[in-house]
């Protein structure tokens, strides 16, 4: 997608046509630093553009989808608070209890007739860290984003609290407090940093983005690939009841990592006499299992006898006691008995509390 560009009515100048692909952030392992840096939370929702158009409100994903549907609470409130011509880059995302809550976005895309119930019930919120046009629709792609904050400042002011600035800062203690306190209050899941000079790029990775990240231990419960060479890792960790429970799986392995597995993993143990094998989790992993939105299918694993432990490197997107993300390997931890792991919490308890 690219930002196209149409006349508007007689005299006026270039508005944009949608999509407009948004301007996005290369991962970086440490929050960088330097002259006119300035830093934002990276909010766990999903990227829209608006658009105001003289008879409504559209909403654009970041991959060029119409959301308008799902969201009648934040179109109503665009519609509202902001003249035609206006076009705005930011999050949705859906609170409760004050923190994010991705599940409930999610329930946007499948609430069916429940929708406008939904949306009463577990409102979503809009955080605005950008302006692509303003009213009238001037296009202000190239001004610097000192500029454009500033005027997406003066056109928030007075709007519903459902329309929100997300805070903006170039004080490297502000961003160490969102990183250690945040992250877990709200369920930001790291900074995004910018060079205040900067122009609007659509498409561009001209921002950088740094997600909070946690080492922590999980148990194999079963591999892509086979046994022998396995090609990823499906994890899992012990409920209260002692079920052992899906909760993600790895980016895929190097071969020294292969290796270094296919030598501690074995087959799931046949019951005495039966000959049959209990294995907690179903084969093929459901769709729903894998938290993804876009076509999930079924994912066909091998089954592996659930007694080694691994070090993982995972971000702090985890709802529904599931990373939503896949997680980094580390290295096995044969010094760890599979009850050492920490157990998984219920939803009520936090997901913290569980790390050890």
């Amino acid at each position: 997608m690219s930002p196209a560009r149409s006349r508007g009515q007689a005299g006026a100048g270039p508005v944009l046509r949608r999509p407009v692909a948004p301007m996005l952030a290369a991962p970086v392992d440490e929050v960088p630093e330097g002259p006119d840096l300035v830093h934002e939370p990276k909010w766990d929702g999903w990227r829209a553009i608006a658009f105001r158009d003289a008879d409504g409100v559209y909403l654009q994903s970041r991959a060029g989808r119409n959301l308008t549907t799902y969201f009648p609470d934040i179109t109503r409130a665009v519609r509202a608070a902001i003249a035609p011509g206006a076009v705005l880059d930011g999050e949705l995302i859906v609170l409760q209890g004050g923190r994010t809550n991705f599940a409930q976005l999610q329930r946007r895309v499948t609430a069916g007739r429940d929708l406008l119930r939904l949306a009463r019930e577990c409102p979503a919120h809009y955080v605005l860290f950008d302006l692509l046009a303003n009213p009238g629709g001037q296009v202000i792609l190239n001004r610097e984003l000192s500029q454009r904050r500033y005027r997406l400042e003066q056109l928030l002011a007075g709007a519903p609290a459902q329309l929100t600035l997300t805070p903006q800062t170039a004080d490297s203690r502000q961003v160490a407090d969102w990183l250690t306190h945040w992250t877990v209050a709200t369920g930001i899941e790291g900074v995004v940093s910018k060079q205040s000079t900067s122009r609007y790029e659509p498409g561009r990775r001209g921002w950088r983005k740094y997600r909070t990240r946690i080492t922590t231990e999980a148990i194999i419960g079963g591999v892509t690939g086979s046994i022998r060479d396995p090609d990823t890792l499906l994890l899992g960790r012990f409920d209260r009841r002692g079920t052992l429970r899906y909760t993600g799986r790895t980016h895929p392995l190097n071969p020294t990592q292969r290796a270094e597995l296919a030598a501690m993993l074995s087959p799931v143990r046949a019951l005495p006499r039966h000959g049959a094998t209990v294995h907690p989790w179903p084969q093929p992993l459901p769709p729903s299992w894998s938290g993804q939105l876009d076509r999930p299918e079924p994912l066909p694993y091998v089954q592996v006898d659930p007694t080694t432990v691994v070090e993982i490197d995972a971000d702090v997107a985890f709802e529904h006691q599931r990373w939503r993300h896949r997680v980094r390997y580390i290295r096995t931890r044969p010094d760890m008995s599979i009850y050492d792991v920490p157990l998984l919490l219920g939803e009520e308890e936090g997901y913290f509390g569980g790390l050890g």
